[in-house]
């Protein structure tokens, strides 16, 4: 979306940056091993995540705490200690507190 928004090169890997770094250890437990809940409402905020970090970077200074390559390393680091309960097996997170009805 920066690029298509006119961003600069910079301004496109400080809008990947920003995006990224708001998924870090975000669980994946899809509630009865489907992907309606919570994963198809994650993609929607996830475009919203988007669009204001391309609105943020452009309309920024270049300044940032965080690189990208630094925030993919930590993305990277964080999966690998991550329990598995909570990829994308349903054994954790949402997918084990529903409440019958």
């Amino acid at each position: 979306l920066c690029a298509i928004k006119g961003g600069t090169t910079a301004q496109i890997e400080n809008a990947a940056e920003i995006a990224l770094e708001h998924h870090l250890g975000m669980t994946c437990d899809p509630v009865g091993s489907l992907v309606q809940v919570p994963c198809i409402e994650r993609n929607g905020f996830g475009a919203i995540k988007a669009y204001t970090a391309a609105s943020l970077a452009i309309r920024g200074d270049g300044q940032h705490f965080m690189s990208l390559d630094n925030c993919i390393a930590a993305m990277k680091q964080t999966g690998l200690e991550m329990s598995v309960k909570f990829k994308e097996t349903s054994l954790g997170g949402l997918a084990v507190s529903i409440t019958e009805c």
